[in-house]
């Protein structure tokens, strides 16, 4: 009879859904040092202290484990470097507060190996399949979501460039920070964020932005 009370399928649920979160917070960290392919139920038991029977009750079998941390991945990217920055205007505003909270995504190492989606992309850009599928439905949508603050600042005049140049600028900014990403990991370095903020900002204001709204890109 107590098994059917409400109130303790509520609390399993609750319970059950922390676990969930713990064990996928663990598996995003451990991905961005180690990658998506080596991760599996038993390399995750180990590393976050749950059984492997709890670990397959909550994901099933090793792909549903790689696409519920892909999906956990997404979120705490979106959390961190999107959400605070819609707080601004679309377009140029936004654009700035998008680049500086993805500087600061990498070095504050919110991921134990830097970016998450730098990790998984290398693991998975040539093996076909469902989690590259995920991987790249991400990064998609991130990269069409500098697009279109690209673009908008465009139509706003705050930026002066034609077709071409959007898609360029929409390409070179999000390369510079993973090439930050990439060359801090492997030397320990802040430099190379400083130097991508530098970067970004000649960039941005090479394509007419005016000095004064890029200010939280300066070093």
């Amino acid at each position: 009879m107590a098994d059917t009370d409400p109130a303790v399928i509520d609390g399993r649920r609750v319970r059950g859904d922390a676990s969930r979160r713990a064990v996928l917070r663990r598996a995003t960290d451990l991905v961005s040092v180690e990658g998506l392919d080596g991760l599996s139920i038993g390399r995750l038991a180990v590393e976050s202290g749950h059984s492997k029977s709890s670990i397959a009750g909550l994901f099933q079998n090793k792909e549903g484990l790689q696409l519920a941390t892909v999906a956990a991945g997404r979120s705490i990217f979106v959390d961190v470097v999107v959400e605070p920055a819609r707080q601004h205007e679309r377009g140029l505003p936004r654009l700035v507060a998008l680049m500086r909270n993805l500087i600061d995504y990498s070095r504050d190492r919110v991921f134990a190996g830097g970016c998450f989606f730098a990790a998984v992309s290398a693991d998975y850009d040539s093996k076909p399949g469902p989690v590259r599928d995920a991987v790249r439905a991400a990064m998609h949508d991130w990269y069409g979501y500098v697009a279109a603050q690209v673009r908008a600042a465009v139509d706003a005049g705050r930026l002066d460039l034609d077709d071409d140049g959007v898609e360029l600028l929409a390409f070179s900014l999000p390369a510079l920070y993973e090439q930050a990403n990439a060359r801090s990991l492997l030397w320990g370095s802040d430099r190379p964020y400083l130097l991508a903020q530098r970067a970004m900002r000649d960039l941005l204001m090479g394509a007419g932005a005016d000095e004064s709204a890029l200010q939280a890109l300066d070093g």
